[in-house]
């Protein structure tokens, strides 16, 4: 029946440390076939509720209950393990089971379908692109047939075809589905309900309808909350002035006073606590780096560029001079090329591509790998500014809402989100000349994208951005497109 639950957390209390608290007697439940989106700020816990799900972690307080006891569970995680990306395409679907699966590669053929991608079994995971990469985590959950499944960021790195087809699948899927996103019209397109882990709360918040209804719902609750605070206010201020008045005449009308303060003390307890909304961080400006009187604006020279067809390197010349302003975007479907060009770029291995002398390169990977994982988050902005300042690097920190405790982690326990906030936390600092960005909306809260759109918009330096969410391009000035697939 659709409407059995499936899963249920009764008073789920989590914490890795006393100091690390993330859910606070959170209860909700699963209905079978329900298809929910799980929202929460950066860092809130939403990829750790993940793994009490699959029993990774144990809650500290609390049940977690499956019907029917043996239910099974699919994740999709955000990023493949590192120690899985040098196994083949047919070895790494083979660890999805238990038992060996004479038909696998029949398995592959038909998951392969599903996620629209056709890759060769006999390459290592490792070769291939992000959004290749996202279409086999998106397969290897759907592989085992799952009665739940657990997507975590699924669009990250998907160009817009993968995304749609995704969606389709998605409406379609007739098992119970929780995904987390930032993409809000992706979760609009097929939730049919909405769990909001409150990072303030640490309670779970459990809605009916799609997502722009929930989002909706829950400004009319704010509002309401606050209307009821401020007729409140006016309350307790009218009685306690009446009081103050009365007091003083003394006599009988001393406990009409006295009457009245206890009004005004019932009046406050009526008062509700509002909802508190999720912090979005605060405007900033990355400043480009100074350069010397004889510079001639130059920043980058392509006389060549590669783009991959059909698994072959295929090279056109083109003549592109990119000056100190100059945003450009680099487009093309996923497989095409678009990182690996950029990442040449960075390593100073792309054939035809000269970046000038002393130009200082700020580059955002997509998979956070430019950071030293086994530094806390505070060496690594440290370590970026020329001039140490800890109480502006502490600043700066604080405006992408990383706190004393973010910074004293070490970067690899950050969240996803947490780790992108620290990526343009150091661009911040590092003042560069050029802006490498591939795909700097992964795992980003939608609260902070027009924030940080109107920051690389507004930045003075040169841009090469590859970034397959159209709504967040169109915010950012682009003054020439490179599409690889007319390579």
């Amino acid at each position: 029946m659709a409407n059995e639950v499936i899963l249920r957390f009764s008073d789920v209390t989590f914490e890795y440390s006393i100091h690390k608290h993330l859910l606070d007697e959170a209860s909700f439940s699963l209905r079978k076939e329900s298809r929910i989106a799980l929202m929460g700020q950066n860092g809130a816990g939403k990829s750790t509720l993940f793994k009490l799900i699959t029993g990774e972690l144990k809650p500290t307080e609390g049940s977690i209950s499956l019907t029917p006891k043996d239910a099974s569970i699919g994740v999709a995680r955000q990023v493949i393990p590192a120690e899985m990306l040098d196994m083949t395409v047919q070895d790494y679907f083979a660890t999805a089971f238990t038992e060996k699966r004479y038909n696998l590669d029949k398995l592959i053929s038909n998951v392969f379908e599903i996620v629209n991608v056709d890759l060769p079994l006999d390459r290592k995971v490792r070769e291939f692109s992000g959004g290749q990469q996202a279409r086999l985590l998106l397969a290897y959950a759907i592989i085992q047939e799952p009665d739940i499944l657990l997507l975590d960021e699924p669009t990250n790195n998907l160009d817009q075809a993968g995304i749609e087809h995704l969606t389709g699948f998605l409406m379609m899927y007739e098992k119970t589905c929780l995904i987390i996103s930032h993409d809000a019209d992706f979760l609009n397109a097929f939730t049919d309900g909405v769990l909001y882990l409150d990072s303030f709360t640490k309670k779970v918040e459990q809605y009916t309808g799609n997502y722009f209804d929930v989002v909706e719902e829950i400004g009319k609750r704010i509002e309401r909350e606050n209307l009821q605070n401020a007729r409140a206010e006016q309350e307790i201020k009218k009685l306690k002035a009446q009081a103050e008045q009365f007091a003083h005449k003394g006599g009988k009308l001393r406990a009409v006073a006295k009457r009245m303060r206890d009004n005004a003390e019932e009046a406050e307890e009526s008062k509700v606590e509002v909802r508190r909304e999720d912090k979005t961080i605060r405007e900033f400006t990355i400043p480009v780096q100074e350069f010397p009187a004889f510079f001639n604006g130059q920043i980058l020279q392509i006389d060549s560029i590669t783009a991959i067809k059909d698994g072959v390197p295929v090279t056109t010349e083109r003549e592109i001079t990119v000056r100190r302003g100059s945003h450009v975007l680099i487009a093309g479907p996923n497989g095409i090329g678009k990182s690996t060009f950029l990442e040449n770029i960075i390593n100073d291995t792309a054939s035809g591509v000269t970046v000038s002398p002393d130009v200082k390169v700020g580059y955002y990977k997509q998979d956070f790998s430019m950071l030293n994982f086994k530094e806390t988050a505070f060496d690594a902005l440290m370590d970026a500014m020329q001039l140490k300042d800890e109480p502006l690097m502490r600043s700066i920190a604080a405006g992408f809402l990383l706190d004393g405790k973010a910074l004293s982690t070490e970067i690899g326990a950050l969240s996803e989100g947490q780790k992108g906030l620290l990526a343009f936390g150091r661009l911040v600092i590092m003042k560069p000349g050029l802006l490498v960005l591939d795909e700097p909306t992964n795992h980003i809260n939608f609260r902070h994208l027009p924030v940080i759109a109107e920051a690389l918009d507004q930045y003075e330096g040169a841009i090469l951005m590859v970034s397959h969410i159209p709504d967040f391009v169109s915010k950012i000035r682009m003054d020439e497109i490179i599409d690889l697939s007319t390579i």
